[in-house]
C-alpha cells in the first residue's frame, strides 16, 4: 500500500492507495470514530458493486451503518440532490462528531463533501473513490460542490476530507469508457508539470489499458503526489492550483453545452480540452507545433475522444462555446485566465487570451 500525505496547516490527512483496501476498511478507522457508527452515501451503480462488501466488514467490526444511494451521473450534482442528502443526514441524526463516507466516483465525492461542509457547520467525511477519475483528482484537495444552470461547480466549498481510501481493485469493475475518461485526469499531470511522467505513461499504454494493478497503483500514487504538492502550496486556488485546470475551461463549456449528460463524460472533456489548450499554445508560438499532434496520438492510442466532433449530437456554434467559457470561475475582471503550455510538462497561467484565438481552435476541432 502506498501512502501520500497532505500536510495542510488546518487539516492534514493521508491518501491510502493499494489493492483490496475495502476489506480492511475498519482498520483505517481506529481512533477516529466517536461512536460505532458510519453514514455512507453512494450511487446505485456503485451500490451494486461494492456496498455490500463495505457494509459486511464494518458490521463484522461492530460498526452500525446508515446508507443513502443516489442516482448515478453528473445530474445528481444538483440543488435537489444536495437538499435530499442533507435532509437524509438530519433525519438520521448524523452528529457533528460522526463521519460520513463518500463511496463512489467524483459526483458522489463532490456532493457528499459539500453536504459535510455545510451540515452542522462541518462534519468529518472520508473519500472512498471507486473510479480512476476520482482517485487521481476529485477526492484529493478538498474541492466540493454542485453544478447549476450557470455552469459546473459554481456552488461549493473548499473542505478537506479526514482520509482518502483509494482501493485500486475497484478499477477492475468500472466500464471501459469510464476508465478511459478517468485517464484524462491522469495524463493531465504529466502534461502540466512532469514530462518524465508523461513519457512513462506513453511507454505503458498497453499496461494501463489492461488495468495492470501495479501500474495503476504507481499512476494513481504519482498523480496524487503531484496534486498534493500543488494543494499544499495553494489550497484555495489563489495561484498555482489553477494549473490543475489544464483543459478544464474548454471541458466545462462542453459539459454545459451537452447538459452534463452521457454524451460526454468529464474526463473525456478534459482530454479534448488538453488537446485544445496545446493546440492554442502552438498557434500562439508558445510551444512546439508537434506537441498537440503528439498528445492527440497518445489519446488516440488509448482509444479516447480527441476532438469536439467526437461528441455525439448537435453542438453549439463556436461563439456560444466561447461565451460558456467566460462563465468559468477563472474569469477575472471580465478576462479569461486559461492554462496554456510552453511545452509538455510546462503549463502556466495565461491571462487575457484573445477570444478569437480560442474560437479558432474550437471551430477546427468541430470539423477535424
Amino acid at each position: 500500500m502506498r501512502k501520500v500525505k497532505v500536510p495542510l496547516e488546518n487539516q492534514s490527512y493521508e491518501i491510502l492507495i493499494g489493492e483490496n483496501l475495502i476489506p480492511n476498511f475498519p482498520s483505517f478507522l481506529e481512533g477516529n470514530l466517536s461512536r460505532n457508527f458510519l453514514a455512507i452515501v453512494t450511487d446505485k451503480n456503485v451500490e451494486a458493486l461494492h456496498l455490500s462488501n463495505l457494509v459486511k466488514v464494518l458490521s463484522d467490526a461492530g460498526i452500525e451503518t446508515k446508507i443513502l444511494s443516489i442516482n448515478p451521473g453528473e445530474s445528481s450534482k444538483s440543488w435537489e440532490t444536495l437538499k435530499m442528502t442533507v435532509d437524509w443526514m438530519l433525519n438520521n441524526k448524523i452528529e457533528r462528531n460522526d463521519i460520513v463516507v463518500a463511496l463512489g466516483g467524483g459526483v458522489v465525492g463532490d456532493l457528499v463533501g459539500f453536504a459535510a461542509a455545510i451540515l452542522r457547520r462541518g462534519i468529518r467525511f472520508i473519500q472512498c473513490p471507486t473510479s480512476l477519475l476520482a482517485q487521481v483528482d476529485s477526492s484529493v484537495g478538498g474541492k466540493t460542490g454542485i453544478n447549476t444552470t450557470h455552469g459546473k461547480n459554481l456552488v461549493g466549498a473548499f473542505y478537506q476530507p479526514a482520509l482518502v481510501v483509494s482501493d485500486i481493485s475497484t478499477l477492475k469493475t468500472i466500464k471501459e469508457r469510464d476508465f478511459l475518461a478517468g485517464y484524462g485526469e491522469v495524463i493531465k499531470y504529466g502534461l502540466l508539470g512532469d514530462y518524465d511522467f508523461y513519457c512513462w505513461l506513453d511507454a505503458n499504454v498497453s499496461k494501463i489499458k489492461e488495468r495492470d494493478t501495479q501500474t495503476l497503483i504507481k499512476a494513481v500514487a504519482h498523480s496524487c503526489e503531484m496534486k498534493a504538492e500543488i494543494v499544499i502550496r495553494d489550497e484555495k486556488e489563489h495561484g498555482d492550483r489553477a494549473l490543475l485546470n489544464l483543459g478544464h475551461t474548454f471541458c466545462h463549456a462542453l459539459e454545459a453545452s451537452t447538459g452534463y449528460s452521457e454524451r460526454m463524460l468529464h474526463g473525456e472533456g478534459v482530454a479534448i480540452g488538453c488537446i485544445l489548450a496545446f493546440e492554442l499554445s502552438a498557434r500562439m508560438n508558445l510551444s512546439s507545433q508537434e506537441d498537440p499532434v503528439r498528445i492527440k496520438k497518445h489519446f488516440s492510442d488509448m482509444g479516447m475522444m480527441t476532438s469536439i466532433k467526437d461528441i455525439s449530437g448537435v453542438l453549439p456554434e463556436p461563439d456560444t462555446l466561447v461565451e460558456l467559457m467566460f462563465q468559468d470561475k477563472k474569469v477575472v475582471d471580465g478576462k479569461l485566465n486559461l492554462i496554456l503550455a510552453k511545452g509538455i510538462g510546462k503549463a502556466f497561467i495565461a491571462t487575457d487570451i484573445d477570444p478569437s484565438s480560442i474560437k479558432s481552435v474550437i471551430k477546427d476541432s468541430l470539423i477535424t
